[in-house]
Parts: C-alpha cells; sequence; structure tokens
C-alpha cells in the first residue's frame, strides 16, 4: 500500500515497524486502519498548498457573501490558530526557532481582516434580523461581554484596544525596532568571531557555515519583525475605525431602511459589533503577546520561556522572604483582608524555605568528600599547545573591520586574493593565504603587516577619506591631512572622497583605502619573496614540472642536488629579483652544473645566465641596445683584491672608498630615472653576487649583471664610468 511505503520514505520509522505494518494488513481491522491512514496522508499533501488557499480564500471572504455558520467555524479556526501561534511562541528556546513568525503574523492578520469584512457584510445586510443574524459566535462573545448594558460593552472593547495597542503592541515594536539596529551592527563583530573560532580550531569549517548562516538568518529575521510589528499595530487602529463604522452604520441603515426604533437599532447592532470586535481582538491581543514573547527571548538561552522565567525568579530564596515579609505586615493591618493575604505570605515563605533546601541539597551532592578530593593534575603539554606562526599576516584595527567584511561593501579581501594572484603570475609560485585578524592593541585606523610573525610594514589610515598621491610633479596643493604613501613614502594627503575630481585634476593619484593596504601588502611581499618560498613550496613546483617533464625532476632531484639545496638557489634567485616562471631551464641548467659543484652561488650565478634573456626582459624589455653604468678597469682590480683576501665573508671595502662609490652609483642612477631609462650595473661575474648585495637596501632601483648575462645579440651603451668616486662620462654623450 502506498501508506505503508510513505513511512519508510517520509517518516523513517525503525524497519521493524514498517514490517509489522506490511504483515498486519491481512489482518480486515488493520487493513482498514491502514487504509484511512493512507487517505489522511494523501490528504496531508495539501497542507503544502495552505498557505495559497489561505491568500485566495481570504480575497473570497471579502469580495463573496459568506452564510452565519460559516462565520461560526472561520471566527473559531481563528482563535485556535491564534492560541496555536501563541504556544509555539511560548515553547520557542530561541527566536530562530520560529523563524517564520513574521508571515506567520502577516497571514493571520490578513485573515483577520478578512473576517472583520465579511461579518461586517452580513452585520449591516442582516442584522435587523436578530442578534444571531453574524452567527452564534459573534452573539455569544456580545452577551458575555456587555451583560446586557451598552455603555459596560463599549467600554470594555475600548479597555482590550488600548491594552493591545498602547501598551503591547507599542513595546513589541520598540523592541523590533532596537533589536533590528543593535543585530545588523552587531554583525560584523560576530562574523570576525567566527573567523577568529575557525582560525584558532575551535571549530570546523561546517560549524563556520551554520554559525555565519544563522547570523544572517537572526539579522533577516529581526529586520522582518521590524516591519511585521507594524501589522499588529495597524490591525488595531482597523478594530477601532470598523467598530464605529459598523455602530453608525447599522443604527443609519436599521432606521432608515427597515423602520426600526433607534432602541432596537442600538441594542441588536452594538452587540453584534461588540462581539464582531470581541471576536477579532481576541486572537489579535494573543498575537501580539505572541510578538512581545518573541522579540523578547534571549538567542543564547536553551530554555523554554516558562522553565528560564521560573529558574531566574526562584535563584534567590531571600527574595520570597522578603515579599513574605511585606505580606504579613499588610495581613495585619486592620481592614485589610487578612485571608489572601497571610495565606500568601505563608505561601511565600514556604517556598523560600523549599528553593533554599533544593539549592543546599544540590551543593552538597556536588560537593566532594576529604576522603574523595584529589590534587589535580596538570594537564602534559603538548604539540598543540604550540601556536604556528602565520607565513603572511594581516592585523587590523576595530575601525578597519567594515574594509573585510563584504556585507558591508569591503573590498579588501578581493585585493588581497588579487595581489596574491599577480605576485604568484610573476614569481611563478603560489603566494601562501594571507590571515587577517583583529587587532585591539592596534590603533582603530591602523594596520599591520607580518612575514613569519615579524612585522613588516604598519601605518594609519583614514577610513572615511581617500588617498591622493603626489607622483612627482602636480599643479597644486589640495587640502586635506598631510601624510605619506604607506607602500613607497610619497609625499600624500587624505581628501574628502567628494575632492577626488578635483586632485585629479591637478595631477594627483587617488587611490581608495583598500587599494593603500593591498599595495603596501603588495609591496612588501615583493620585497620579501625569498622568504614566502620553502621546501613545501618547491616540492609543489616539482610536482607541478613532472605532470609534463617527469624525466628531468626525477633526473635531478635527489639524484643531483637535494631539495634543501634548489631551495636555497631559489631563494637566492628571488631575493635578487629574478623571478622562478621558466623553471624548465633552472632545471636543465641544474643537471648540467650540478654534477660539477654543489655551491648554493655558484649554481645560482650558473641559473641566472640560463634565465639571462628574461632578466633582462623584466628590465628593459624588447630593447636592443642596453645603456650600462660600469666599473673602471682600476676600482675592480681593488674590489677583485678585496674579494681575495676576504675570503668567505665577501669583499672588505675600506670606508672611504665604499661611501663614495655608493655616492657614484646613486648619482648615476638617478641620472637615468630622470631620463627615463633603467639602471643597470654592468660588472664581473665574480663581483655580481658582492655588488648585488651592497646595493640591494641602499640603492633599490639598481640592477647589476655581469658580463656573462648579456645575450650575445645585445648591444651596450656605456652611459657612465663609475672609478674612484667619480663618474666618468665617455666622449659622445
Amino acid at each position: 500500500m502506498a501508506f505503508v511505503d510513505s513511512i519508510r520514505s517520509h517518516l523513517k520509522m525503525p524497519k521493524k515497524v514498517v514490517e509489522f505494518y506490511t504483515l498486519a494488513k491481512g489482518n480486515p481491522k488493520v487493513a482498514k486502519g491502514l487504509a484511512i491512514g493512507n487517505t489522511a496522508y494523501k490528504k496531508m499533501a495539501m497542507f503544502k498548498l495552505g498557505t495559497p488557499i489561505l491568500v485566495l480564500a481570504c480575497l473570497s471572504m471579502i469580495t463573496l457573501p459568506m452564510p452565519p455558520v460559516l462565520l461560526d467555524m472561520l471566527f473559531s479556526f481563528n482563535i485556535a490558530l491564534s492560541m496555536v501561534v501563541l504556544l509555539v511562541a511560548i515553547y520557542a528556546k530561541r527566536p530562530l526557532d520560529f523563524g517564520s513568525f513574521p508571515t506567520v503574523l502577516l497571514l493571520t492578520t490578513i485573515l483577520r481582516l478578512s473576517l472583520n469584512v465579511a461579518s461586517t457584510r452580513v452585520i449591516l445586510l442582516h442584522g435587523q434580523e436578530g442578534t444571531a443574524a453574524a452567527g452564534k459566535v459573534i452573539e455569544a462573545f456580545g452577551n458575555v461581554v456587555m451583560g446586557g448594558s451598552y455603555t459596560v460593552g463599549i467600554i470594555v472593547f475600548s479597555i482590550l484596544m488600548i491594552i493591545n495597542f498602547v501598551v503591547v503592541t507599542k513595546g513589541a515594536g520598540r523592541i523590533s525596532e532596537v533589536s533590528a539596529r543593535f543585530t545588523l551592527d552587531a554583525m560584523p563583530g560576530k562574523q570576525m568571531a567566527i573567523d577568529a573560532d575557525l582560525n584558532a580550531g575551535l571549530i570546523n569549517q561546517e560549524q563556520a557555515k551554520q554559525r555565519r548562516a544563522d547570523v544572517t538568518r537572526e539579522a533577516d529575521f529581526y529586520g522582518s519583525m521590524d516591519g511585521a510589528s507594524k501589522f499588529v499595530k495597524g490591525d488595531a487602529i482597523a478594530g477601532l475605525l470598523i467598530l464605529i463604522i459598523n455602530i453608525v452604520g447599522g443604527i443609519i441603515i436599521g432606521m432608515l431602511q427597515h423602520d426600526m426604533t433607534f432602541a432596537d437599532c442600538g441594542r441588536i447592532y452594538t452587540l453584534l459589533t461588540i462581539g464582531d470586535g470581541l471576536v477579532a481582538q481576541i486572537p489579535s491581543l494573543l498575537l501580539s503577546v505572541a510578538a512581545a514573547i518573541i522579540v523578547t527571548r534571549q538567542n543564547a538561552s536553551d530554555k523554554e520561556m516558562g522553565q528560564q522565567v521560573t529558574s531566574e525568579l526562584l535563584a534567590q530564596p531571600k527574595t520570597l522572604f522578603i515579599v513574605a515579609g511585606v505580606l504579613f505586615v499588610m495581613g495585619i493591618v486592620p481592614g485589610m483582608p487578612h485571608l489572601a493575604f497571610l495565606s500568601l505570605a505563608m505561601f511565600c515563605a514556604a517556598l523560600g524555605y523549599y528553593v533554599r533546601y533544593k539549592q543546599e541539597k544540590a551543593k552538597e551532592v556536588k560537593k566532594p568528600m576529604p576522603s574523595d578530593i584529589k590534587p589535580v593534575e596538570q594537564k602534559e603539554l603538548s604539540w598543540d599547545d604550540v601556536a604556528e606562526v602565520d607565513v603572511i599576516g594581516l592585523e587590523v584595527g576595530y575601525r578597519l573591520i567594515p574594509l573585510v567584511d563584504k556585507s558591508q561593501g569591503g573590498e579588501l579581501l578581493s585585493r588581497v586574493k588579487g595581489v596574491r594572484k599577480k605576485l604568484s603570475q610573476d614569481l611563478g609560485f603560489l603566494i601562501p593565504s594571507v590571515h587577517i585578524r583583529d587587532n585591539l592593541d592596534l590603533g582603530p585606523n591602523s594596520y599591520r603587516i607580518t612575514v613569519m610573525g615579524v612585522t613588516f610594514g604598519e601605518a594609519e589610515i583614514q577610513v572615511d577619506r581617500d588617498l591622493a598621491i603626489n607622483p612627482g610633479q602636480v599643479f597644486g596643493e589640495i587640502s586635506g591631512i598631510k601624510t605619506k604613501d604607506p607602500a613607497f613614502g610619497l609625499d600624500a594627503v587624505w581628501i574628502l572622497k567628494s575632492d577626488n575630481d578635483k586632485a585629479l585634476g591637478l595631477g594627483y593619484t587617488v587611490v581608495d583605502t583598500s587599494t593603500v593596504i593591498a599595495t603596501h601588502l603588495s609591496q612588501i611581499l615583493s620585497n620579501n619573496c625569498a622568504s614566502l618560498i620553502g621546501q613545501e613550496e618547491v616540492q609543489n613546483i616539482l610536482d607541478l614540472v613532472a605532470r609534463t617533464q617527469p624525466k628531468l625532476v626525477n633526473g635531478l632531484v635527489p639524484s643531483v642536488i637535494s631539495l634543501g639545496l634548489l631551495t636555497k638557489i631559489l631563494q637566492n634567485l628571488l631575493n635578487e629579483g629574478v623571478p622562478v616562471r621558466d623553471m624548465r631551464t633552472i632545471l636543465e641548467t641544474l643537471v648540467e652544473y650540478g654534477p660539477k659543484s654543489q655551491d648554493a652561488e655558484v649554481l645560482t650565478a650558473a641559473c641566472r645566465i640560463g634565465l639571462r634573456r628574461l632578466i633582462l626582459q623584466d628590465i628593459v624589455g624588447g630593447d636592443m641596445i642596453i645603456p650600462v653604468i660600469t666599473l673602471a678597469p682600476d676600482l675592480e682590480k681593488v674590489l677583485h683584491k678585496s674579494l681575495e683576501t676576504g675570503g668567505a665573508e665577501g669583499v672588505s671595502i675600506e670606508p672611504g672608498l665604499a661611501e663614495r662609490l655608493q655616492k657614484s652609483l646613486q648619482e648615476a642612477t638617478l641620472t637615468q630615472e630622470m631620463q627615463g631609462e633603467p639602471a643597470i650595473l654592468l660588472t664581473s661575474g665574480i663581483l655580481r653576487s658582492t655588488l648585488s648585495r651592497f646595493v640591494k637596501n641602499t640603492i633599490p632601483g639598481l640592477r647589476v649583471l655581469s658580463y656573462q648575462e648579456i645575450p650575445d645579440d645585445k648591444q651596450i651603451r656605456i652611459v657612465s664610468v663609475i672609478g674612484n668616486g667619480v663618474n666618468q662620462i665617455p666622449p659622445g654623450r
């Protein structure tokens, strides 16, 4: 039978239970029961269409006349539905457990207003027939509340309206507004906390994904509740207007169309109107209370409302004793109802003693016996207690958090990803991920960039401004906060975003804060790229090359050179500004020269010669004539002798000579840069690595090449000769 199959697939019942039902089909009574269950299950599918049917039914109630019997059924259903919603709200442990409440509130409000319209039509069309014209439910509610007095009925109804509109609805609406605002403001901090827990290993990826979804659902829920609370407020106002319209309209229709007396019209139409209003307002009050309960619940609570309230109210027995004392004093005052106050005083005192007894008993259970007390053993340290240093870290102050939050339009994450992608393509290996975290020790507008746990860059920026950088020639000054570009130390100004066009017109380069941080990060990673590659990254490079050239890789590592030596060679190349994209040339060079020498400096020089075309392409592009700076022969001889005497420690240059050499190289480099040409120092292969280290930090724009690194099809043009600290420009320059 279909019902039995549905049990297995939908209800997930145990296999033995399903087998029992299957075997029991032979019994006629059981078979009849299964048939009824099968029919009921098929009808349950109709609930999937419940919401569209409810909306269509509301439209039908507004436009089509309805008999009193159907009105009685729908009013009863409305009251029952409101009670169900209220109980679900009471037993929900968190607001998100009833996340569909805003939609339910909207649908129930539409249903209630549709019933008001339908009942109003019946009251005004058939009210002259008597108090049962609109159904038994309306008549019963009217008689109970009015008690035979129109004035009492109107006053009681007005009080219910005031309670609903002024007290419950207004308070719930205010709480919804504040909760929505605070929830949205707290989203970035919650997202950062989730990322911190994930990075610390306290949660896994699935848990982090679920917590992020909960944060988003919470913000959506409170935002929806902020708007849904207006439904209840409007419903209360609509109920008051409908009351006035029904009474006034009924009296006019009864007196003018049906020749009824004013007293009869007042009695019949007031009873029907009060009954109709109560039938609508009682569900409205229940839903208002449910909304107030939902928005006042705590997300962190793991208890139902009744359990939470009871545990907190009875947490301190002394409060019950104080209340019992006050009630006892009031009970013995002459003229007071002694029985009521004294009985409540005894009850509060007894409850206080009971709560104190339970708390003391719980403490005795938890308190260990002296013989059971064991010394607390210190947990043995393990490798889990050692924090791993981030290869690349970016720490931001709390005001910079929106820059890394995509929900607030932050673009820093995408910029950092772009920096990593560009550097990985240029250098030839994958740049490690950048670990971004907030740091309360930093200033609110400050950030810090670390490599292997060491700080390489730190700056302060203005989140609400853009940075206008002076590239060297501008046509005027612009107002703002003067500063230095964090990446290159250029003069810059923090300007208002509205002054961007003006700054661009004056010749400034304008960038936003995300670009400032990303550029600074790119500059630091480029200068320290050799620190980012280790044996793990080198092995990944070899695995990638082995997919297309397996023999080349297998014939080199580890039979010719070790993985550690290869890593050192690649680090040397990167440290000298040579990318390692062309791994085929590097590996072929090492296959040739590896058996002859195991010195990292010698093999690095051999690899540079093999990569000479790539090196020159990065410096001069496709130019055939290369402008170079050379050293005077006498100076080269002095440096060679210094290298021979320095031994393994390198060149030991006399301080005065080193100062004059540095000054001359700086002047020559500046001259080349002013003419828009690259600055290249051409020297012998023996001196190249030493001079490269000599000018690396003092003259960053100067590249040092050896004679062997110039291809045969390229020509050189000597633009300056450095000798004894004096620039000697050749004739014809």
